[in-house]
């Protein structure tokens, strides 16, 4: 429901937000549906991403003002929502040279496909990756990283009535190659080879059977990292890829990187910036978005549910 509440007073350690823009993702609706690993104490407020000025700062705080732009340092912020006052230890300050949607899609899939890239197999220009759900917001961003980086990705997608155009766009990020789950099992997957070396990683968000194909085309000793699983499916893996190509299969949540790394703000501050110079310099688009006035949160709450999209819906405030 939208409600109106008062905002909540000032402290002496707070910082009071006018939001912006947020999206709508995945985890943010397996949390309303009760299904995410992170439940926010009821009544709540959704959302865990987005961008927002800040109005006014308390006496105490040090790292920001009013005019700085500011996103969620950890989930559950609750950023569906047009103001909010909030502890400064929970919010990131981000430059406000980029832009607004940039901004507000910034802590989750640019940071997932980023440490996914970086943390799991040492890849080197030349090398590939691939990955399914390629037209996620995750997918969009493994396209553009690795490419600014010199690396080739294989990108997955399920058949659908607008295929041409999906690939069309994702060649346009960068992709190299836009195939669907059912080529993945094609003889013809050889000739992709031909051109560019097997995957050292692969990146899985779909799970079940398109997860068992990527698997094929791994490198002896690459790894395959799970971060979603949309199918609602396990992942299954033939004793051989273990036996005999020793492949590794991992797993990745961005929030529990972020917890791991609470005490190291080198580590997250040089990550941003990376990601923040790849946007100023063209290399970095947010995903595909589709912005909805907060009032018709309930259209976009909808038009996420569906299948094939491959629209992000950014509530604005």
């Amino acid at each position: 429901r939208l409600k109106d509440l008062e905002v909540a007073e000032l402290g002496d350690s707070d910082v009071h937000v006018k939001m912006l823009a947020a999206p709508i993702n995945p985890a943010d609706i397996n949390m309303i549906q009760g299904s995410y690993a992170l439940l926010s104490p009821l009544p709540a407020v959704g959302g865990n991403e987005g961008v927002g000025e800040v109005l006014e700062v308390g006496r105490r705080v040090a790292g920001l003002r009013p005019g700085d732009w500011v996103i969620p340092a950890d989930t559950g912020l609750g950023t569906w929502r047009t103001r909010g006052v909030f502890p400064e230890e929970l919010l990131l300050k981000v430059p406000r040279d980029i832009p607004v949607l940039c901004a507000a899609t910034l802590s989750v899939n640019p940071c997932t496909a980023y440490r996914m890239l970086a943390d799991f197999q040492p890849l080197a220009p030349g090398d590939s990756v691939i990955q399914n759900g390629a037209n996620s917001g995750v997918g969009q961003a493994v396209i553009q990283i690795a490419k600014a980086s010199g690396i080739k990705t294989i990108n997955v997608v399920r058949d659908r009535p607008d295929l041409p155009k999906l690939v069309e766009r994702l060649m346009a990020l960068g992709a190299d190659h836009v195939i669907t789950e059912e080529m993945l099992r094609k003889p013809e997957m050889k000739d992709i080879f031909k051109s560019i070396p097997k995957p050292r990683l692969a990146l899985n968000c779909i799970g079940g059977k398109s997860t068992t194909e990527m698997l094929r085309h791994l490198q002896p000793k690459g790894t395959m990292v799970t971060y979603g699983g949309m199918a609602k499916q396990p992942v299954t893996v033939p004793v051989s890829a273990f036996i005999f190509r020793d492949v590794q299969l991992r797993g990745f949540w961005m929030t529990q990187w972020k917890r791991d790394h609470a005490q190291d703000q080198q580590s997250f501050a040089s990550m941003m910036d990376a990601l923040c110079q790849l946007i100023r310099r063209g290399q970095l688009t947010a995903p595909a978005c589709t912005e909805v006035p907060l009032q018709d949160y309930k259209v976009a709450l909808e038009a996420t549910m569906k299948p094939f999209t491959s629209s992000k819906q950014i509530l604005l405030f």
